[in-house]
């Protein structure tokens, strides 16, 4: 046999599986399992009807470059439709800072291959998206993370940790961010606080990446468009590189995204794109474009607001109801995510195999944490299932962890004491 370590880079030496993936073999068994592990939008909010017609028209051979390839920067029309979509965020984007992707991740790719070497530090939230973590480990990137309060990230600490940082000796690539309905959390980072936290990039000069995928799905019980408006809108020194995508509010099969980048980056950017696919797939682009150009979009938007709200609200009436106050969460406000805190004596990893038991899985929250630890928490999607299959999946989850608690409860008894010789 050979010994194909011997051959791998440094860099493949540090991939690792991405833990909602592997949530995914669990599925493919065959079994009654609900699923709250992976962020997937629900495939009954797809405008079936509407691709369907764009399709045909698109595949009609008439026009041969459909299925040709592209520019790597990406299709012309698409990225004037992005521009639009830019300005209605307060952000003036021209076609020199605007990159098509393929999906949000490759934009993370790409941004860590062009900003970051091996052993440069990349500051990110605790905890951050599991995505973001795959990305800038694969350059051999360091993750350092700095805590996050109600309103998002702790500046304070944030300068403390890049103090730190830079006594040590080391560089500082970027901050990275999830201001909008964070992923794992759900948090909102306050508008004062985003002020704050540009301000507190210029000072330190440092490059703020802000990732941005749920920005359109806030919920209007307890969110806004303002409440939304992206760190790069009030961004005047070009500090900011800004992604976001169709998969949220489209559909993510499509695999269509993009970044705004000063066009220095971008143009950078677009060179390690080359490399890495030559251009977003063709046919996905144009039929964003359509979708976009005929208005689809804009009737989605209000549709999935209140579609995504409403299995919030079934998802906090569950488990209020299964676990009462022994389990806790941060109200989401928008997004795909609860993040919730299981009692302390809880390992949510050595939880798993009994929740598959009772046919329910989840991802466990160290998942999303930089320094090493082991908690108690674990992030419950409830964008794909349906209302009744949330209520069934948090019953499942009680079960499962009631049943946990009672083994923990057995083994920490003391044993009983040997009857003495005159009792025998």
């Amino acid at each position: 046999m050979i010994n194909y370590d011997a051959f791998m880079s440094r860099a493949a030496a540090h991939m690792q599986d991405s833990a909602i993936r592997r949530m995914g073999t669990i599925l493919a068994q065959g079994r009654d399992i609900i699923s709250f592990a992976p962020g997937y939008p629900a495939p009954d909010t797809f405008p079936w009807t509407d691709f369907q017609e764009i399709a045909r028209e698109l595949l009609s051979g008439t026009d041969g470059s459909v299925l040709q390839y592209g520019p790597t920067r990406g299709f012309r029309p698409l990225i004037d439709v992005i521009r639009g979509i830019m300005s209605a965020r307060d952000v003036a984007a021209g076609p020199e800072r605007l990159l098509v992707t393929t999906g949000s991740q490759q934009g993370l790719d790409l941004v860590a291959r062009v900003l970051l070497d091996p052993g440069d530090v990349v500051l990110v939230e605790l905890p951050t998206y599991t995505g973001a973590i795959t990305a800038f480990r694969n350059v051999q990137a360091r993750m350092v993370g700095v805590p996050q309060e109600a309103d998002g990230i702790d500046l304070a600490a944030l300068d403390d940790v890049y103090a730190r940082v830079r006594r040590d000796g080391q560089r500082v690539g970027m901050l990275y961010v999830v201001p909008n309905f964070q992923n794992p959390t759900g948090l909102l980072i306050g508008l004062e606080k985003r002020a704050r936290l540009l301000e507190w990039a210029a000072r330190r000069d440092v490059l703020l990446l802000e990732d941005d995928p749920y920005r359109e799905l806030y919920f209007e019980d307890s969110a806004s468009e303002t409440d939304v408006r992206p760190i790069k809108a009030d961004d005047h020194e070009g500090r900011v590189i800004y992604l976001s995508s169709f998969s949220k509010t489209l559909a993510p099969g499509y695999r269509v995204a993009w970044i705004d980048a000063p066009p220095a980056l971008a143009a950078k950017l677009e060179f390690a794109k080359q490399a890495e696919d030559l251009c977003t797939g063709g046919l996905d682009q144009r039929v964003v474009y359509e979708a976009c150009r005929r208005g689809i979009m804009d009737r989605q938007l209000p549709m999935l607001r209140t579609y995504y709200q409403n299995k919030r609200d079934v998802m906090v009436a569950a488990l209020t109801e299964e676990f009462g106050s022994d389990v806790s969460w941060p109200a989401p406000r928008g997004g795909f995510f609860l993040w919730a805190t299981l009692p302390p004596q809880i390992d949510t990893n050595r939880l798993i195999p009994r929740a598959v038991e009772h046919g329910v899985i989840y991802v466990a929250g160290d998942a999303f944490f930089v320094d090493g630890r082991r908690t108690h928490l674990i992030r419950l999607s409830f964008s794909a299932p349906t209302p009744e299959r949330i209520r069934e999946g948090v019953a499942r989850l009680g079960a499962a962890m009631r049943a946990e608690l009672d083994t923990i409860t057995r083994s920490e008894a003391p044993e009983a004491s040997p009857l003495p010789p005159a009792a025998r």
